[in-house]
């Protein structure tokens, strides 16, 4: 998967601290709250939902953690958590794209302005860099689920744009505002997907090493540690280092 995402996300974070996972568990939570507070406590009826807990078990989430999350969701009626998305420019003018899910835009706007600030950065207004990226819905499921041909096969009946297969999963790329319903059709040949999610694909990859590249992967990570902030994308390549 090109550019940092929420998948690059997960896989880095594995071998860090015990603060890590408990950060990400945090961010799960918080989606799972949110989808069954806006679609309802059955995943049956609420794709999002659905992707959030499949996505949240691929991360070894207990099932306690997840049952408390759903049932949050009756709880937390007075708290109105947004969609917000931020983007600028880091170090090196990598562009970066923030999704945060946050009950105090205010809080987040400047937590994020003051890292970019920080780290010799520029938030901008939104556009300003997510035009450095295309906006794309991403299914992965285990290799071990099903073979590279019948996945093809799948994606192409379920309306899928794209599909391809790394060493341990498969990817199926589509219309981000298909995501769930092609989710959906893949249900009756797959029972199990590692996450569904819409992302941001660099368009172009910018290519920074040494002192530099360590000080955007710090600038990134703080950014990654905030809770508010759910996911971050962006074009530098991360791939030779």
């Amino acid at each position: 998967m090109a550019g940092h995402s929420h998948w690059a996300g997960i896989k880095h974070k594995k071998g860090k601290a015990d603060k890590l996972r408990s950060s990400l568990f945090s961010k799960l939570s918080r989606e799972i709250t949110v989808a069954a507070k806006l679609g309802g406590k059955d995943p049956e009826m609420n794709a999002r939902l659905r992707a959030a807990i499949d996505t949240a078990r691929s991360s070894n989430m207990p099932k306690d953690n997840i049952g408390r999350a759903i049932d949050k969701s009756e709880n937390n009626q007075n708290s109105n958590y947004e969609d917000i998305r931020y983007e600028g420019f880091g170090p090196d003018k990598i562009a970066v794209i923030i999704e945060s899910l946050t009950d105090n835009k205010n809080r987040t706007a400047s937590i994020i302005r003051t890292i970019f600030q920080k780290n010799g950065g520029n938030l901008g207004t939104q556009g300003s860099s997510s035009h450095n990226f295309r906006r794309i819905g991403i299914i992965r499921i285990n290799k071990e689920e099903v073979t590279s041909d019948k996945i093809f096969e799948y994606a192409l009946d379920a309306g899928a744009e794209d599909c391809n297969s790394s060493e341990k999963i498969h990817q199926i790329i589509c219309d981000p505002n298909q995501v769930y319903n092609i989710k959906k059709n893949l249900e009756q040949n797959i029972s199990n997907f590692i996450s569904t999610t819409v992302e941001w694909l660099p368009l172009n990859k910018v290519e920074i090493s040494g002192e530099k590249f360590d000080s955007a992967i710090k600038f990134i990570d703080t950014l990654e540690e905030e809770d508010d902030v759910q996911n971050v994308f962006t074009n530098l390549n991360m791939e030779n280092n």
